[in-house]
């Protein structure tokens, strides 16, 4: 008799072992549904970029990184240098626990001229040459259509001199705008406040 209660008693804790482990692998089936790219993610655009080290990424790369990105041209002399200074000054603020977490992107609005060469001359005169700094270039088609996902508008005035919007977005780690920034030299708690809330 004891030793039949003995193998129902095995019986059941393999029964309960085996519903832990179904609970397990549905748990992690469910988190990776969860971490899927959201449909507003801009990890969904099928654009191609160049960065200033001459490497070809594609947005989705940057997954998993707070984003924050500013639109910009490197022979600008008006707005784009206060643009610099103000990622310059997000970046200064956000604590030294977090700093890993963030990725500084500037993405050209004149791809003709903002070769990877001169992208990467750029990113040396700013003094921006870490890891957290990145300089992208991609097609005029692809430029265009970011552009119109970060609501900056820009036009070409005369060549080699654009008009455009002055404003600084921040993405969560699966690529969804959580913040923007409009303006130059504002002042820029929010955006900071937001980016360390969602930095780990």
């Amino acid at each position: 008799m004891a030793i039949i209660i003995a193998l129902v008693g095995l019986f059941s804790c393999n029964n309960n072992s085996e519903k832990d482990a179904e609970a397990i692998t549905a748990s992690k089936v469910k988190k990776a549904e969860n971490e899927a790219i959201p449909e507003m993610s801009i990890y969904n655009l099928p654009s191609h970029w160049t960065t200033q080290n001459g490497e070809e990424i594609e947005l989705k790369d940057l997954q998993g990184k707070v984003v924050v990105m500013v639109m910009i041209y490197t022979t600008c002399k008006a707005a784009c240098p206060r643009l610099v200074a103000d990622m310059r000054n997000i970046e200064k603020q956000v604590p030294e626990e977090k700093k890993d977490d963030v990725q500084y992107v500037f993405v050209s609005i004149d791809p003709e001229t903002d070769t990877p060469e001169r992208l990467k001359a750029f990113s040396k005169e700013n003094e921006m040459e870490d890891e957290k700094w990145l300089f992208l270039r991609g097609t005029e088609a692809d430029t265009r259509e970011f552009a119109a996902v970060l609501a900056v508008n820009y036009k070409e005035i005369s060549p080699m001199d654009f008009s455009h919007s002055n404003i600084i977005s921040v993405f969560d780690q699966r690529g969804e705008m959580v913040h923007q920034q409009e303006g130059l030299g504002v002042d820029n708690k929010e955006t900071i406040a937001a980016i360390i809330e969602l930095a780990k």
